[in-house]
């Protein structure tokens, strides 16, 4: 079994890096296409407007389910 589970890891292993490994597009932009310096005020997107939202509301979350889950291992 160690040698079936050793081979499945290898294959994704290489199929991954044959997916990786395609040669560069030649219309796709140089640099990514973030905001650059045209309007460096913009707002790169829109989830970054509400990153303070998305933190506060995880850390809740986090404390609540393990406060849920401490209690229910008494």
């Amino acid at each position: 079994m160690g040698k079936l589970k050793r081979m499945s890891t290898f294959v994704a292993l290489l199929f991954s890096m044959l997916m990786l490994a395609q040669p560069p597009c030649p219309s796709c932009p140089v640099g990514g296409g973030g905001v650059g310096g045209n309007n460096p005020g913009a707002v790169a997107s829109p989830i970054d407007m509400y990153v303070y939202v998305l933190v506060v509301i995880a850390i809740l979350a986090i404390t609540y389910f393990a406060k849920k889950y401490k209690t229910q291992k008494i």
